[in-house]
Formats: structure tokens, C-alpha cells, sequence
């Protein structure tokens, strides 16, 4: 056969068409395209056939680019020669040309496309049986290195568009696989081209794009999130397509219109609007707040495809976002999955649980807040109401910033939501056990100071003030008795608030020289300051029967003997104390004595007081236990000292030892004797 072909073509036109000069190859085609039209139309077809293997066995499969270059310029010079009965030969001319689409040099590319745009043009609806090849072709031509065969592709595909349009037999069921399986690519040409093919056949009136939706939904979804302006704004363009009528927004009415039809791609779809809640374009954070809000709204059935485990791993995906507005979106369908559907929530909680605990540090107040909601739920079982308090406690010891900055917040809307009794019970519980005595003191401090200045901690505060006369507030005393005792300030603190003043001034009577010390001094003057405030009022109020609360003015008279007097804490106090209406019949032993006063109202009143209700709270055992747990951390803060002391003393040996190798080295340097180059110099 390519004998006859080489009797039929003259060796010149062969030659012209490898030629490296692009005039000599047109002219060969040029050529070539006479000879063939004059085959056609003396019906000599098997002539036709062996030019046609020819210029695709020796030309288009060369290794010489040339020739390939020449090869597909002279398939396409055959068909136009052959015009309406190329059809009977295209089985021959089009597999070599897109064959030729993967060649490695970008020009013979780029004439591939150009060969095949001016088949497609002599052909035109004839060609649509290889449709899915060229269409693939085509998709990986769009994202070509070379800008040249890019182009030239775009022409192609413009084209191919038309003939298509224009075409009754196209295949909509064969093509939606092909773009189904592409619609997940990240390359923004290939997005751009694909997007170009949906809104084309969309447009067609015989071609049911609607019905496929579900099979690319997703996919276009994705490219609202795209880098790309102007591919999210050709997304969005696309989907507004399926719904003519809706112009505003079109995402919205599709899972309007999609309803349970689209449940199985929920989690797809959440997976690219949330992204787009955080969109720097106005109306694409409307449409998907719509949209997003539209899909929560739907109560699906986990047994008829409603996938859990997906939607959870999209959340927890975006929970990592570092958009603040879609984390908190992200927690909104944690919430709303645990609500509706807490037993398979639960099922996946070793997979969300540490994402969840780890987003309490995030650093917005207001995902954080969210974050303890969710908690909150999930805590309704004892045991994840534990690993949430004892994690906390972990990520305070780890990160003394965050339990300085968020700590009032996270522990005060815990108390909200899981009440205060509760989390200051659990608080306590796992306290008193820590390892790390000066973390426990620090995190006591910080939960007595919530204590006392927090309103969502007032009905606590109030149980507290009963436990001399109620055996809940009883109860509750002794619990948190057993970690405040980390703090001495704490555990006075504890006192004033349940009225056991007598146990207060034991507390105070029993600190030690080493336990006043500046960090004490620090939370007593704010204890002082606190005083003043509302949630004291009572005990200001007590102040007004000196002779009935005897002890509650010994232990603010110890509490003055600590501090400093030039200190800001001391003159506060001690202008309170100077307001106390002392009875005139009371003896004064000494007019000159500022305290004499109190020491005979001490007197009287300790041998009127009412100790019934101290008998209900075995207080010695108390201050046992404040005592034994003072002197760990007495002995603590020895073995710190020593330690330090160790430390310096070995880094001080070591100075000392690098200095006198040095002297040492510079006197031997001394004493050495003059080398003879020295001497005779000298």
C-alpha cells in the first residue's frame, strides 16, 4: 500500500512536506489535497487509503518532528480533498491526529489541533463518534505548558462546542461519566474548560443537564471556593444556568430543588460552602450562608444515606479553617449532628474528640464559646464530663497564658451550661490529686477569683454562705475545701464566703514566716479589694454587730496585721475597720490602744458565741488538712530552692574550672624557656 501511495504522490511534495519550513510543508499539502480530490472523484477510495497510511506511518509516527509536523498538515490536506465523503476515511485520518495530541514536542501539538480543527470543520457532525476521545484530549490540551498549543486548543474546543450543539447525535448519558470523573480537578484551566462544556450543554434545549445535576453538583461547588476570581465567578454564572428563573441566589434553590435527591452528597456540598461562608465577595457569603443554613434545615434519615461520618470529617476539616466565620459554622453542624442525631454522633467521637478539645485555644472568644457548647453536650456522660475538665486542667498547666486570658471565660460558660456546682466539684476533685503543687496553686487562685467576681457564679456563691446551717452547702465546702487548700489566700477566701470565720483565723494563725511571701501578698490585696465589693455586702453588713460576729472582725483585724502599712490593701481595711460601731458601754483598757476594742468585744463574745453550728464541720480535721498541705508545698518550694542552688553551684564550678585551665596555660606559656630562634634574635 505505500508503494502505491509513493506511485501516486511524487517524491518532491514527499519531500516539501517534512520540509523544516513551514511554507514548503503547506505547499506539499496543498499538493496533496488535489491529488486526493481527484481520487474522490474518480471513486479510486483504496488509493486514498494508501496515501492516507502513508502520511501516518511514515510521517505522523517519525521520530523526526518534521515529518509528524508534515503528517498531520497532510491529514488534514486529505479530508478537505475529500469533503463530503471524508466520513468513509475517518476511522483512518482521526486516531493518528489525537495520538499526536500526546506528542512530546509542543509544536507538533500544536499543529494536531490545528489538523483536527480543519477535519472538524469539512466533517462536522460525522466526527461526533469520537467525541469522548477528543473531548479528553481536549481537556488535557486546556492545561498545556505551551501558551501557543493553549490557544490553539481553545480554538479547537470552540469549535467541537458548536458541532456538538448543532449535533443529534451526541450522547449526554455516554459524556456525564467524563465529566463526572474530571470534576474534582484543581487545575484552573481544566476548571475554566469544564465549567465551558456544563453552561454549553446546559444551553442546548434536547439535552437534560438538570437531571445529571447530583453527578457535577459538587464539583462546581468546589470551584465557588476556587483562588480564582474569575472561575468562582464562572461557577457561579454555571449554576445560575439551571435555574433561569432564580436569579439571586441560584445555589440555594438548588438544594431547594435537589431536596433529598441530593442527601447522599451533603457532605460534598457542605465541603465547599463552607469555605465560601468566609468569601471575600459579599454575595458568594450570602448564597452559601443561605445554602448552608438550607441544609442543616433538613432532617435526614442516617439510614437512607445520610452519611454522619462524612459531614463530621468536613466540619472537623474546616474546624482547622483560618477564617474565623467558617470554624464557627463548622461547630453549628457539630451541634446540630449531636442534637439530632447523638448516638451516631457518638460513634465517631474518638475521631472529633481531640479536635474539638484542642479548639478550646482557638483564638477567638466567640469559636471558643461554641466549642463549650458542644462539650457541654457531649458531658451529659460522666465519663466525657471528666476527660473534658481534666483536659482543661491540662491545657492550663501547659499554657499558663491561655488559663490568664481565657480561663474566667471558658470556666464561667461551663458553669452555665453544665452548672456551677458541678464543674467546680469536678475542678476540685482532680485539683487536690495534682502533681504539680505550684500549677495547683496558681489554678485554685485563679477559680477562687471567678468565684468570687462572677454573676453566673452567684447561686453558688449563695450555697456557700449557707453551710453552716445547710448540709448542701456543707457538703459542697468540704469539696472545695479539699484543693483551695493549695492556697492559703483561697482557703480564707472559702472561709468569708461560708461565714467560718473562727476556722479563718486558724487559717491565718497558722501561716508560717515562709508562706507571707510576695505572691501572697499579691492575693491578699486583692481579696482586701474585694471586699468592697457587692458580693462582701453581707459581711460589711455583719460588721454592724461587732459583738454577735466577733470572730469575722478578728480574722479582718489578722488579715491587717499582714499587710504593709503603707500598703494601698492596708488603709483600705483599716478604714473599714474604723467604721465598726463599737457599743460605748464597752471597757476600754487603754485610750491610747486603736485595738483595744476589739480584743474586749473578742472577749465578750467568745464566751456568748454559739458554736452549735461549727460542730457541724469537724474544722480541726479541716485545718489539719490545710496544714498538711501547706507544709508539700513548703518542702516543694525547699527541693526548688536547693535545686537552684545545685544548678548555680555546678555552673559557678564549672566557671571556675574553665578559668584556671586558662591560667594555667597562659603561666606555663610564661615559664616555658626561650626557643633558640629567640635567644639568637635576642
Amino acid at each position: 500500500m505505500a508503494a502505491d501511495a509513493l506511485s501516486i504522490i511524487p517524491g518532491a511534495v514527499l519531500r516539501n512536506l517534512s520540509d523544516k519550513l513551514y511554507e514548503k510543508r503547506k505547499n506539499a499539502a496543498l499538493e496533496i489535497e488535489g491529488i486526493v480530490k481527484q481520487l474522490a472523484t474518480s471513486g479510486e477510495h483504496d488509493k486514498i487509503s494508501a496515501v492516507i497510511a502513508l502520511l501516518t506511518n511514515d510521517f505522523t509516527m517519525s521520530p523526526q518532528a518534521n515529518h509528524r509536523k508534515g503528517g498531520l498538515i497532510g491529514l488534514a490536506a486529505v479530508t478537505v480533498g475529500l469533503t463530503s465523503e471524508a466520513a468513509q476515511h475517518l476511522e483512518q485520518i482521526v486516531p493518528p491526529v489525537l495520538t499526536s495530541f500526546l506528542d512530546q514536542d509542543s509544536r507538533v501539538r500544536y499543529y494536531a489541533c490545528e489538523a483536527l480543527y480543519n477535519i472538524a470543520k469539512v466533517v462536522r457532525g460525522d466526527f461526533i463518534i469520537y467525541f469522548n476521545k477528543i473531548f479528553d484530549a481536549l481537556c488535557k490540551l486546556s492545561a498545556d505548558s505551551d501558551a501557543n498549543v493553549q490557544s490553539a486548543a481553545h480554538l479547537l474546543d470552540r469549535l467541537v462546542k458548536d458541532i456538538v450543539t448543532e449535533s443529534d447525535q451526541f450522547s449526554i448519558e455516554e459524556f456525564i461519566p467524563l465529566l463526572r470523573e474530571r470534576m474534582n480537578v484543581l487545575n484552573p484551566y481544566v476548571r475554566q474548560f469544564l465549567v465551558g462544556w456544563i453552561t454549553v450543554l446546559d444551553s442546548v434545549p434536547d439535552i437534560d443537564m438538570l437531571g445529571f445535576l447530583p453527578d457535577f453538583l459538587d464539583g462546581l461547588f468546589n470551584m465557588l471556593s476556587d483562588s480564582s476570581h474569575e472561575i468562582r465567578q464562572q461557577a457561579d454564572a454555571a449554576l445560575s444556568e439551571f435555574l433561569q428563573e432564580i436569579k439571586n441566589s441560584p445555589i440555594n434553590e438548588f438544594v431547594k430543588l435537589g431536596g433529598e435527591q441530593l442527601v447522599p452528597y451533603y457532605a460534598d456540598i457542605l465541603g465547599a460552602i463552607l469555605p465560601c461562608i468566609s468569601d471575600q465577595e459579599e454575595k458568594i457569603r450570602v448564597v452559601a450562608r443561605e445554602t448552608n443554613e438550607e441544609l442543616r434545615a433538613i432532617k435526614a434519615d442516617p439510614t437512607e444515606g445520610f452519611d454522619i461520618g462524612a459531614i463530621l470529617s468536613i466540619a472537623k476539616r474546616e474546624l482547622n479553617s483560618e477564617h474565623e466565620a467558617t470554624r464557627i459554622e463548622s461547630l453549628h453542624w457539630f451541634s446540630t449532628l449531636l442534637v439530632r442525631y447523638r448516638a451516631e454522633f457518638l460513634a465517631y467521637l474518638n475521631d472529633i474528640f481531640d479536635p474539638l478539645l484542642n479548639a478550646l485555644s482557638d483564638p477567638s472568644d466567640a469559636v471558643v464559646l461554641l466549642v463549650l457548647e458542644v462539650h457541654a453536650r457531649i458531658a451529659e456522660e460522666s465519663h466525657h464530663f471528666h476527660h473534658l475538665v481534666s483536659y482543661l486542667i491540662h491545657t492550663f498547666h501547659n499554657n499558663h497564658v491561655l488559663l490568664e486570658k481565657r480561663g474566667a471565660l471558658i470556666v464561667r460558660r461551663l458553669c452555665i451550661l453544665l452548672g456551677a456546682e458541678k464543674v467546680y466539684r469536678e475542678f476540685s476533685t482532680i485539683l487536690e490529686t495534682e502533681g504539680d503543687l505550684e500549677f495547683a496553686s496558681t489554678m485554685v487562685q485563679a477559680l477562687n477569683l471567678i468565684l468570687l467576681t462572677s454573676t453566673e457564679l452567684a447561686e453558688l456563691r449563695s450555697l456557700l454562705k449557707k453551710t453552716l446551717v445547710d448540709s448542701c452547702g456543707k457538703d459542697l465546702f468540704q469539696s472545695l475545701y479539699a484543693s483551695w487548700c493549695h492556697s492559703p489566700m483561697a482557703t480564707i477566701s472559702l472561709c468569708l464566703l461560708a461565714q467560718a470565720y473562727n476556722h479563718a483565723i486558724s487559717v491565718i494563725q497558722s501561716l508560717g514566716e515562709e508562706d507571707i511571701n510576695v505572691k501572697f501578698l499579691v492575693q491578699l490585696d486583692k481579696l482586701i479589694r474585694l471586699l468592697e465589693t457587692p458580693v462582701f455586702a453581707y459581711l460589711r453588713l455583719q460588721l454592724l454587730e461587732p459583738g454577735k460576729h466577733t470572730w469575722l472582725l478578728k480574722t479582718l483585724y489578722g488579715l491587717l496585721m499582714l499587710l504593709p502599712q503603707q500598703s494601698a490593701a492596708f488603709k483600705i481595711l483599716r478604714t473599714r475597720l474604723k467604721t465598726v460601731p463599737f457599743s460605748e458601754n464597752l471597757k476600754r483598757t487603754s485610750s491610747t490602744n486603736p485595738y483595744s476594742q476589739i480584743l474586749q468585744v473578742t472577749e465578750d463574745g467568745n464566751r456568748n458565741q454559739d458554736t452549735q453550728s461549727y460542730n457541724a464541720i469537724n474544722f480541726p480535721s479541716r485545718l489539719h488538712q490545710f496544714e498538711s498541705m501547706q507544709q508539700q508545698h513548703r518542702v516543694h518550694l525547699k527541693n526548688q530552692l536547693q535545686s537552684q542552688k545545685s544548678a548555680s553551684a555546678i555552673v559557678l564550678s564549672q566557671e571556675i574550672q574553665r578559668y584556671e585551665e586558662a591560667h594555667s596555660s597562659s603561666t606555663s606559656e610564661i615559664g616555658r624557656p626561650p626557643s633558640r630562634t629567640s635567644r639568637g634574635i635576642s
